[in-house]
């Protein structure tokens, strides 16, 4: 075996050097949000800051958030929660419990998502070879992320169920998972439409030249260029089905998913107030989780990430 090339080991080196620089900003960002956290909770004042109103309770705008014990809990608080049972007695400690609802929900993200790139990859496809369509649906694929969820979620749900009473089984899950795929389409038909327009024309010409057909270009030179932009949208699809799961979880009421897990301890935060961040720290693990996890597919594809696309 030959030894590796100077230029293969210092890019290596330098992929380790950014892998540790991410690390590094990544553990420094959260300190920073935690010592903010701290900071204000100790000079800010008890009841907030708020502006207007005639002074009664109620009245004026809160810019600035209360900073007693129940509405702003102390960090360590949070955390030594988590190893309290859920609700007294013999229930498990809190985080496991977050984890089996941050399973579930999991669970269905990954299949909304699944549904999403599909979606989005025929879209883009159609869209780059075929710019009627692209005139057509782009200007629609932008307007639909307009729609808020939280009013899209209940109409899914309820079509869902009409189809259940049909006699076609349609479980509750598969309402969340088809809007958590609203979410996941958008950046995937974007950045597959960007990816596959990416190759430079003199490389469309020379597959002309060899009297390429569509799906050979397609295959061999189209989808190596995007590479670099759809890495970064099945990322950013992953962290959108994980949050288009969570809310439609509570939108519809459907039990045990971390989203309901949610509404339910922030019932309860007046007499537990660090409760309700179990949950909240299982949501963001989950977009971490996910957008990481996806991540992983890049390491089989490090060939074709030279220059890969940020926006």
């Amino acid at each position: 075996m030959t030894a590796p090339s100077a230029s293969t080991s210092r890019r290596r080196r330098d992929a380790q050097a950014r892998t540790a620089s991410a690390v590094a900003w990544g553990v420094l960002g959260v300190l920073a949000v935690i010592l903010i956290w701290e900071l204000y909770k100790f000079l800010g004042p008890a009841e907030g800051v708020v502006i207007g109103g005639d002074g009664s309770a109620g009245s004026g705008v809160m810019i600035l958030p209360r900073t007693h014990d129940r509405a702003m809990p102390h960090v360590w608080d949070m955390v030594a929660r988590l190893f309290q049972s859920t609700s007294g007695g013999d229930t498990p400690p809190l985080w496991v419990t977050v984890a089996s609802a941050a399973l579930v929900t999991l669970g269905i993200a990954a299949v909304g998502w699944l549904i999403g790139v599909v979606v989005g990859a025929i879209l883009g496809l159609a869209m780059q070879r075929w710019r009627i369509v692209e005139w057509g649906l782009l200007p629609w694929i932008v307007v639909s992320q307009i729609v808020p969820l939280i009013a899209f979620a209940p109409v899914v749900n309820a079509i869902g169920n009409q189809i259940d009473r049909g006699g076609t089984p349609w479980p509750q899950w598969l309402s969340v998972a088809v809007i958590a795929s609203y979410l996941a389409f958008f950046p995937v038909a974007v950045g597959v439409l960007r990816g596959l327009a990416a190759p430079d024309r003199i490389h469309l010409d020379l597959m002309r030249t060899y009297a390429s057909g569509y799906w050979a270009t397609l295959t061999r030179l189209r989808i190596p260029a995007a590479v670099p932009y759809l890495l970064p949208a099945l990322r950013l699809a992953a962290a959108n089905a994980v949050l288009g799961a969570v809310v439609a979880e509570v939108s519809i009421g459907m039990r045990g998913g971390i989203g309901r897990m949610l509404i339910q301890l922030a019932g309860q935060a007046s007499s537990d107030p660090a409760a309700p961040w179990g949950p909240t720290f299982g949501s963001i693990a989950l977009g971490l989780i996910a957008a990481g996890s996806v991540a992983l597919l890049g390491l089989g594809l490090r060939n074709y990430r030279r220059g890969e696309a940020t926006a």
